[in-house]
């Protein structure tokens, strides 16, 4: 309906958007792409050279982003995958040439523009042996920085024609990035594409990323929910009927995402099935398919509740999404984004403590980033100050203990179990437990002085055992 608001949705490593409204093109007209700007990210711990180079560049009509630190370039580039960075060799957490290295293995077709008020010649050639597309030593002209800057756009992987297809995915994770490497192949074919993953994981966004990487992308996104649907409603939507087109036809040229289809009812599985298969014998059924589950369609087909006919149709390419909890180092860089959806414009800016932070990245995320993401709304809207401590955040998670240590914790107490171990093997003799554990005497001295075992008690627990033998 127009003018109606249209619910927000989210996934794991996946930004928060509201969902794509209907096209407002007729099926088979073409809608306009406006070409985008290339993004530059600019990094530099000198605010002023940070504000200059932005003024210079926007007025190029280049978008620009700036970050002070690697770590707040990375995340940068996580968020917003930049065209060309252009980068200062003196950073305060990184040497420039180690960030390079790290930039360039993240993303290897990223291009790159060094700078440095203490340039030499050693410098300028380990820069570009590491990948650096150019090199200019401060101060820089305006003219030789602006015409760096549009040769290495000009002779990177930039389109301004291209969308872009996963502007709203937000992950550092390797494994989400391995995912979205499928996902992004798998848009310039046509095989049916079945996305799995347990429920808040963002498969429907995905479905979305691949359309919009597609040629498909200016065609029509044609959605059937298929669970908790009135069955009437369902079967005229998906399949049509006299006076209206079938989910397919409403999709061609265009993709069709049939969303938790597992819980389709098993006689539309099969009439589904006939038209998939007799859909190549028109044009006007032209649809790329993709498909989402929570479920698992095989254990499914194998019971007999779901057709194994269907199941060939549109299991061609699977992609599973990753739980929350096995990509937690996504969840900061999430919190972070979720906090700016969630503050109202003009609004106060709030944050996290770092220890409520860690907190929220050791809990357990049953419902993935949807829960994460309604959690930071609630916190947004309850908490009265500026700074949402760790306090705070526990409150709201309730009496439950955190799904698992802090990396810190869990690191402590592997090394006091290690030692404890080798002390109870060795009967208390710390030269022979020093041995066991490969550590000389002294070394192991110190990690029984830091991880607070004594080594006393385990020659006590020893002579007990050896008295229990005894006596048996």
């Amino acid at each position: 309906m127009k003018g109606k608001l249209t619910p927000r949705t989210a996934s794991l490593g996946f930004g928060i958007s509201p969902q794509a409204p209907e096209s407002p093109h007729p099926v088979g007209e073409t809608a306009h792409t406006v070409a985008r700007k290339p993004k530059v990210l600019v990094v530099d711990a000198d605010a002023a050279t940070r504000r200059l180079m932005g003024v210079r560049l926007g007025g190029a009509s280049y978008a620009v982003q700036s970050a002070d630190t690697a770590q707040a370039a990375l995340d940068a580039c996580v968020r917003s995958r930049p065209n060309l960075v252009v980068t200062d060799l003196r950073l305060a957490d990184m040497g420039g040439i180690e960030f390079l290295k790290e930039l360039k293995s993240r993303w290897p077709l990223v291009t790159i523009i060094v700078l440095t008020a203490h340039g030499t010649i050693r410098e300028a050639v380990e820069a570009t042996q590491c990948g650096a597309f150019g090199y200019l030593v401060k101060p820089i002209e305006k003219e030789e920085f602006l015409g760096q800057v549009q040769r290495a756009i000009a002779a990177s992987t930039f389109n301004p024609d291209d969308s872009d297809w996963r502007t709203k995915i937000v992950s550092r994770s390797q494994l989400m990035e391995d995912r979205l490497s499928i996902a992004n192949r798998a848009a310039n074919c046509d095989v049916p594409v079945l996305l799995t993953g347990e429920n808040g994981t963002g498969k429907e966004l995905l479905a979305r990323a691949i359309h919009a990487a597609s040629p498909r992308r200016n065609r029509s996104f044609v959605v059937i929910a298929c669970k908790d649907r009135q069955r009437e409603m369902l079967e005229a939507e998906l399949l049509g009927g006299e006076l209206q087109e079938s989910a397919l036809q409403r999709a061609q040229g265009g993709t069709l995402l049939l969303d938790e289809i597992g819980e389709l009812p098993f006689d539309l599985q099969v009439a589904l099935a006939r038209a998939i298969a007799a859909k190549s014998t028109t044009a006007r059924t032209n649809a790329r398919i993709i498909c989402t589950t929570s479920n698992d369609l095989q254990a499914r087909a194998h019971s007999g509740a779901f057709f194994r006919e269907l199941l060939d149709q549109i299991n061609i390419l699977s992609i599973e999404i990753p739980p929350l909890g096995r990509r937690r180092e996504d969840i900061p860089l999430l919190v972070s984004h979720f906090l700016e959806q969630a503050t109202e414009a003009g609004g106060q800016k709030k944050i996290y403590s770092p220890q409520a932070i860690e907190l929220l990245a050791t809990t357990d995320w049953p419902g993935n980033v949807r829960q994460l993401f309604e959690l930071v709304k609630q916190h947004v809207a309850l908490s009265h100050g500026k700074l949402m401590s760790k306090e705070f955040v526990q409150r709201s998670l309730g009496p439950q203990p955190a799904g698992m240590p802090a990396y810190n914790e869990a690191r402590d107490q592997f090394a006091h179990d290690f030692l404890a171990a080798n002390l109870l093997r060795a009967g208390g003799n710390v030269s022979k437990a020093a041995r066991l554990a490969k550590r000389n005497r002294s070394d192991f001295y110190k990690l029984l002085e830091r991880y607070r075992v004594q080594a006393h008690d385990f020659k006590e627990r020893s002579a007990h055992r050896a008295e229990g033998e005894d006596e048996s």
